[in-house]
C-alpha cells in the first residue's frame, strides 16, 4: 500500500482479533512513531505494550479496579470487560512534556508531538495490515493505569491504541465532501 492510499483509506475498527503485530512488527510501529514532527527534540511520548495473556489480564484487572474504586456503576463495569477484551494488543501513549532541556519548548506543542505519535502508530499498524482504534474515555484519567503506566504529575495518557487483525473490511472513503473543511484564498 503507498502512502496516499494509507492515508486515505485508514480507518478506526473495533472489531479486532488475533493475531497481534509480532515483535519485528511493533518494532516498526514503534520507530514510525518516533518520527513524527518534533520541535526542540522534546520526545514528549511514552510507549506502554500491553500483551501476551500476563499483560493483557493485568490491564483488565486495573480497569476494573478503576471502575470499583470510582463507583462508576455496573454499565461501566461492562465497558471495562469490553475495553479489556477488545484487542490482542493495546499500547497506552502517553504525552510526558520534556522541560529537562535547555530551551523547552511550550507544553501545547509537545503535546502536538505526542498525538502525531499516536497517529504515526495507528498508520505504521495499518501499513502492516492491522486494525486499530484509539481509545480515550474515562480510562485515560484513572489514577490506577497513571500509576501503571508511570506517569508522573503532568503526564497524561493521550489514547489506548487497541491494535490486532481485522475482521472485516472497512476501507472506504470517510470524507468525501471537502467543501465544508476547506478554504482557498
Amino acid at each position: 500500500m503507498d502512502a496516499l492510499q494509507l492515508l486515505i483509506t485508514r480507518r478506526s475498527s473495533k472489531k479486532l482479533a488475533a493475531p497481534a503485530p509480532n515483535a519485528g512488527q511493533l518494532e516498526q510501529i514503534l520507530q514510525a512513531a518516533t518520527q513524527v514532527p518534533d520541535h526542540g527534540n522534546m520526545r514528549p511520548f511514552h510507549f506502554t505494550v500491553i500483551q501476551g495473556e500476563v499483560g493483557l489480564q493485568r490491564f483488565r484487572d486495573v480497569l476494573k479496579q478503576t471502575v470499583t474504586e470510582l463507583n462508576f456503576g455496573d454499565d461501566a463495569m461492562k465497558k471495562a470487560e469490553k475495553v479489556g477484551n477488545m484487542a490482542p494488543m493495546v499500547i497506552g501513549v502517553t504525552f510526558a512534556p520534556n522541560r529537562e532541556v535547555a530551551k523547552p519548548k511550550p507544553e501545547w506543542e509537545q503535546m502536538l508531538t505526542a498525538g502525531c505519535a499516536a497517529y504515526a502508530l495507528q498508520l505504521a499498524a495499518t501499513a502492516q495490515g492491522f486494525d486499530n482504534v484509539w481509545i480515550t474515555g474515562m480510562w485515560i484519567n484513572s489514577p490506577l493505569l497513571r500509576q501503571a503506566f508511570g506517569c508522573a504529575d503532568k503526564d497524561k495518557i493521550i489514547g489506548l491504541m487497541m491494535v490486532g487483525s481485522p475482521t472485516e473490511e472497512i476501507h472506504k472513503p470517510k470524507n468525501t465532501d471537502l467543501e465544508q473543511f476547506v478554504s482557498y484564498w
